[in-house]
């Protein structure tokens, strides 16, 4: 029994070190340094997100917005096409229809914004998410979850490829004031020009009963 405990507690000893050896602030730097990089690159491109949102009773809206960063690398949303399978009422029922479908679409609007500030970090954002997050590797993959990013009660789940240090997804929890929202992001890495990007996006309001489920397609360089 004393040989067990002995094992035992070595065998903590060993695990406790190996935690230890974890360098946040540098990992924190390293990914930070490659995420600056890569937007940069990512500037270049003009791209298209196709959103599928859908609702109470199968209703489902369509929607194609432009994205690009502007000259003061802001990211810009253009909404450039859209279609929806919700027959239009007419008299005060449609006016009523219009007032709903409104609400829903700031509901979704709002998301959005709220998902791209988990998609875009800053430099100091990053910083001092990886400062207060709980880090493993698990297969070469780095899993970091930190807590109160940027709302109260928020939490974040980044999974980063140990070696390139490129996302390979975010998911969160969060809230729109009192509105729950759920997102999961997933990354990938053009063969050509090894720009990380993201690939998909998923976004669930639950309370709302709405669901966006888009994809970022037709990622062409911009002609200046």
């Amino acid at each position: 029994m004393r040989h067990f405990l002995f094992i035992a507690v070595l065998g903590l000893g060993f695990s406790t070190t190996a935690l230890a050896q974890v360098d946040k602030d540098q990992l924190a730097l390293e990914v930070s340094k490659v995420d600056a990089e890569n937007i940069n690159r990512l500037k270049e491109y003009v791209w298209k997100l196709h959103s599928v949102i859908s609702g109470e009773g199968g209703s489902k809206t369509t929607l194609i917005s432009e994205f690009q960063f502007d000259e003061k690398g802001e990211l810009q949303v253009t909404v450039i096409d859209g279609e929806t399978n919700i027959e239009q009422k007419k008299g005060a029922r449609g006016k009523a229809q219009q007032s709903a479908m409104q609400s829903k679409l700031e509901y979704v609007g709002n998301a959005m914004k709220l998902g791209m500030a988990y998609t875009y970090m800053t430099k100091g954002q990053l910083l001092d998410f990886f400062d207060k997050a709980e880090i493993r590797e698990e297969n070469g993959v780095i899993v970091a979850v930190g807590k109160n990013v940027y709302v109260q009660g928020d939490e974040l789940t980044i999974r980063l490829d140990a070696k390139t240090k490129f996302f390979l997804s975010k998911s969160f929890t969060t809230k729109m004031g009192s509105v729950p929202v759920q997102g999961e992001l997933k990354y990938a890495t053009f063969e050509s020009s090894g720009v990380n990007h993201v690939s998909t996006i998923q976004l669930k309001l639950p309370t709302e009963h709405v669901t966006i489920d888009g994809e970022n397609k037709d990622y062409t360089i911009r002609v200046r």
